[in-house]
Formats: structure tokens, C-alpha cells, sequence
């Protein structure tokens, strides 16, 4: 019996697998958030291609309701939710001093639960059946609502995957979010305590914390269709006696947080990045911190502004509306504290500089456009018109992706060793600022001429022609944004620099171990003594005590 030659691929391979090291699940995390978010794209491009003019035929219906609801749940699951999830897995147990998460082998089982889930969704276009009976994807859009799910209107088993493969892959997100939660309150290095710990950590803090919130209802309507859908119940169904405004409900006390959940590792990710390339210690710290909890509780309250339609009470609209209002307020006190942090200071604009300072515009005018929506009776003209999707698209793409990107750029030294190009990331920025600006302003016009949403093409002569051929150039254009990021990368890895340990003179503990990390992450468990341990380390003179 003799053993098989050793093959160095295969052996990399499994290593890969079986890991248990948070910094190698991190990186699948984000690499598969990655890949989706291309495959994403390509479903938004199709679409776009579609409404480029009137009366177009390049999809059938059936297939543009596939394509927008592969699209909206690719993106709000499997793009945003991975990749925020993945940087929380790698950075949060560098960040704290800790030489891996709380529990390792259910931190590598949540990711393996993710995906398989996320690959059962996109197994539906092989094995699903669509409205009329063909097969294909699921095409009830990312929400699901009740009753167009149920086996009248969608007889066919995409729906079914579409259940099952989100079921799933949300039980990998909690088991995530348990982990961050036991490995920030337990794990944290001597001398860190919650208010000396970085804001990065405290926003995957308050946004695990979210996850466990509101995942579990999620699953819990989910398992309910199911059970409408296979086995004749009725939670859904009117002619039985159940409401499918409880769908809504329920659905929406998870999409609404979900947003935040999406959002506060943007927040985190800019809170770091600002105030190493404004060269100022990060203003308001402690409101920073009460603003992050703030949002976190408020977002709790605030979903039935997505109903304002559906003909609720003048006093639970009151209530949501008002919600609406109040959770800008703490979101408003982080926008003033990153511009006083830049204000003064001796400002970089490196390319992660670049992307934050564009995901602060852009959050700024996409919030002002929510504050709108939070308007009763201009929802009620708004509400399923192209206005709310450049909406959401202005604040969940012009202000998550680019918090995300900008996050990239400046940690992926740390994690690869070597240092992306920077004016392939300049080009990068300026053609996806420019693209997105084209594709989404154009939408909120749109919609103020009346263009309904969830539509496969429109008339002409209705003055939307020009709307929706600027949104589709725009489309295009950001196709360049994207293709110069995966060229940098490919180039980096390959051709780039040697990034060092500290390329940035950052002040945070990450920074302080070899680039990439050991798996060990430290020899010693560091200790600290302020908010910026690195930075005092390396300028005594300056220490961060002086700034608490």
C-alpha cells in the first residue's frame, strides 16, 4: 500500500476548509460577498439594459422579476451582510487584543451555513419554477409579501428555495453575531475597557447585537410560509382568516434594522479611516459610542414607515413617522463628528480618504431623502415610485460601498501585505462616484413623474425616456469603477509593494503585528492604556489620554 504523491493545491485546499483561524474565515466571508456582488451587478446591468428605452423586450416580465428579486436579495444577503460579517471576523479579535474568537469551530460552521445557503438560492435557477411554471428563479421580490407567495400565485418550488437558502444562511449570521457578542464583552486584551475600545468594535458590538434582535423573527415567518406553502396552514392567508399584513409586520421589523445592520459597519469602518488620514483624534468619541446604541435601539421602532400605505391608524402613523424623524438625530451628531474630526486636520486623501469622504456625502443626501419618505402624506405620492429606489440605492450603495471600499483599501495591507495602487483606486472612485451619481439621481426624478417601481418596461411619451437611459449610462459607467478595483487587486497581489506593518501610522493594536497577521495573531497579549495604544507607543510626547 503505498500513500499518495503530496499535492501542494489539494493540501491548500483543505487547510482552507477545515480552519477554524477567524482571520482565513474572514477572508472567505468577504471574498464570497465579492463574487456575489459581481454576480449582482450583472443582474442590475440586465435590468438596466431593459429600461434603457420604452417598450424594450430584451426580458420577458417573468424574467426581470427573477432578475430584481435575485438582485435584491443577493445584494442585502449575500453581498452585504458577508462581507461586513467577514471584516468583523477578521479585525474585531485583532483589534481587541484577542487571539481568536470566543468560540472558533461555531464561527466556522456559521460561515459554512451561509454558504450552502447562499449557494441553495442560485440552485433555484436550475431546479426552481417560476410564476408560470418554467424553470427558474424565484421571482417574488427580495420582500416576499404574502399573498404572492403562496402556492396560488407562485405554484412552482422557487419560492421554496428562495425560504429554504435565506433560513439557512441567516442561521450562520446568528451564530456570527453570538460570537462577536461573547468575543468584544469577554476577550478584551488588560486595560481595555468598553469605553477605551475602538469604535470599530463598539459598532460590530451594537450591530451583532441587532442581528440576534431581529434574525430570529425573520426565520420564524419563514418557517410559517413554509408550512403555508407544503403542509396547507394559514398563517398568511385572508380566506382563512389571517392577515398578510403579518407578513409585513414581521418581515419589516427585520428589513427595517437590517438597513442599520448594513449600515453601522460602514459607520465603523469611516470612524476609523477619518481620523488616521485627518491626522486628529476622532471628535466625541463618547457620542459616537451613545449615537451607535441610540441608532441601534431606535431602528427597533421604527418599521412600519415602509406601510404607510396600506391604511394604518392617524396615531400609529403619527408614532412611526415621528420614529423616522429621531433616529436622524444621532445619525446627524456621527455626520458632525467626522467632519469636526476632519476639520483642522492635516488631511490625506489617499484612496481610502477618497471613499470615505464620498460615502459621507452621499449619506448625507440619501438620509435627507429618507427624512422625506418619513413624511406621510408625501410617502403616500412616493411610495413604490423610482423615488424610493434611488433612495435606498443612494444610501445602501452610494453610502454602504463606498464605506466598504474605503475600508478595503485601507486594511487590505494588512491582510495581503502588500499595498494596492493608488491611482488605479483614484480612477476607481471617480468613475463609480460619477456612475452613481448618474444611475440614481436620474431614479428619483423618475419617480417624482410618477414611474412605478418593480416594472419591466414603460411607454413612451410619458417623459421618463430620458430618466432611465441616464440611470442605464450611468450603469455602465460604473462597470469601469469595478473593473479598475479587480484589476488593482489582481495587480497588487501579484505586483505590488511591500506593505509593511504599519503603512498608514495608524494608532489602532491590529497595526501592530506582522502584515498578515500569525495565526497566533500576538505573542504576548497586549496591554493597553488609552484609546490609541499604538500611537502613543510611537509618540510618547502626544499620548491619547490628553483628548479623553
Amino acid at each position: 500500500m503505498t500513500n499518495a504523491p503530496y499535492n501542494p493545491l489539494s493540501s491548500k485546499i483543505h487547510e482552507w476548509v477545515v480552519t477554524v483561524d477567524h482571520k482565513k474565515l474572514g477572508v472567505m466571508y468577504m471574498v464570497t460577498g465579492i463574487l456575489y456582488l459581481v454576480i449582482a451587478g450583472c443582474e442590475a446591468l440586465m435590468m438596466r439594459w431593459q429600461l434603457a428605452v420604452p417598450n424594450n423586450d430584451i426580458l420577458s416580465p417573468d424574467t426581470f422579476n427573477a432578475f430584481f428579486t435575485m438582485h435584491g436579495t443577493t445584494m442585502v444577503f449575500l453581498v452585504g451582510m458577508p462581507i461586513l460579517l467577514g471584516a468583523a471576523n477578521y479585525f474585531v479579535p485583532l483589534m481587541i487584543g484577542a487571539r481568536d474568537m470566543a468560540f472558533p469551530r461555531l464561527n466556522a460552521f456559521g460561515f459554512w451555513l451561509f454558504f450552502f445557503g447562499s449557494l441553495l438560492l442560485y440552485f433555484s435557477f436550475l431546479g426552481g419554477q417560476g410564476l408560470t411554471g418554467e424553470e427558474g428563479a424565484p421571482n417574488v421580490g427580495w420582500f416576499a409579501y404574502a399573498p404572492l407567495t403562496s402556492t396560488t400565485f407562485s405554484p412552482g418550488s422557487a419560492t421554496d428555495y428562495w425560504v429554504i437558502s435565506l433560513f439557512v444562511a441567516g442561521l450562520g449570521s446568528i451564530m456570527t453575531a453570538i460570537n462577536l457578542v461573547a468575543t468584544i464583552l469577554t476577550m478584551r486584551c488588560k486595560g481595555m475597557t468598553l469605553m477605551k475600545m475602538p469604535l470599530f468594535a463598539w459598532m460590530m458590538l451594537v450591530d451583532a447585537g441587532l442581528i440576534l434582535i431581529v434574525l430570529p423573527p425573520l426565520a420564524a415567518i419563514q418557517i410559517m410560509l413554509l408550512l403555508d406553502r407544503q403542509f396547507g396552514a394559514h398563517f398568511f392567508d385572508a380566506q382563512a382568516g389571517a392577515d398578510p399584513l403579518i407578513w409585513q409586520h414581521l418581515f419589516w421589523f427585520f428589513g427595517h434594522p437590517e438597513v442599520y445592520i448594513l449600515i453601522i459597519p460602514g459607520f465603523a469602518y469611516i470612524s476609523e479611516v477619518i481620523p488616521v488620514f485627518s491626522r486628529k483624534v476622532l471628535f466625541g468619541y463618547p457620542l459616537m459610542v451613545a449615537a451607535t446604541v441610540s441608532i441601534g435601539f431606535i431602528s427597533l421602532g421604527v418599521w412600519a414607515h415602509h406601510m404607510f400605505a396600506v391604511g394604518l391608524s392617524p396615531a400609529v402613523l403619527a408614532y412611526f413617522s415621528g420614529a423616522t424623524f429621531l433616529v436622524g438625530v444621532p445619525t446627524g451628531m456621527k455626520i458632525f463628528n467626522w467632519i469636526a474630526t476632519m476639520w483642522g486636520g492635516h488631511i490625506r486623501f489617499a484612496t481610502p480618504m477618497l471613499f470615505a469622504t464620498g460615502f459621507v456625502s452621499m449619506f448625507v443626501l440619501g438620509g435627507m431623502t429618507g427624512i422625506m419618505l418619513a413624511v406621510v402624506p408625501m410617502d403616500w405620492q412616493l411610495t413604490d415610485t423610482y423615488f424610493v429606489v434611488g433612495h435606498f440605492h443612494w444610501v445602501l450603495f452610494g453610502g454602504l460601498l463606498f464605506a466598504i471600499f474605503s475600508g478595503f483599501y485601507y486594511w487590505f495591507p494588512k491582510v495581503t501585505g502588500k499595498m494596492l495602487n493608488e491611482t488605479l483606486g483614484k480612477w476607481q472612485f471617480w468613475f463609480l462616484f460619477v456612475g452613481f451619481l448618474l444611475t440614481f439621481g436620474p431614479m428619483h426624478m423618475a419617480g417624482f413623474d410618477g414611474m412605478p417601481r418593480r416594472v419591466y418596461t414603460f411607454l413612451p411619451g410619458r417623459g421618463l425616456e430620458l430618466w432611465n437611459m441616464l440611470s442605464s449610462i450611468g450603469a455602465g459607467v460604473q462597470v469601469f469603477g469595478f473593473l479598475f478595483f479587480v484589476l488593482n487587486v489582481l495587480w497588487s497581489l501579484f505586483k505590488g509593494k511591500d506593505a509593511g506593518d504599519d503603512p498608514w501610522d495608524a494608532w489602532t493594536l491590529e497595526w501592530s503585528t506582522t502584515s498578515p497577521p500569525p495565526p497566533w495573531n500576538y505573542a504576548e497579549t497586549p496591554t493597553v492604556a488609552s484609546r490609541r495604544p499604538l500611537w502613543d507607543l510611537k509618540h510618547p510626547e502626544d499620548p491619547d489620554w490628553k483628548y479623553e
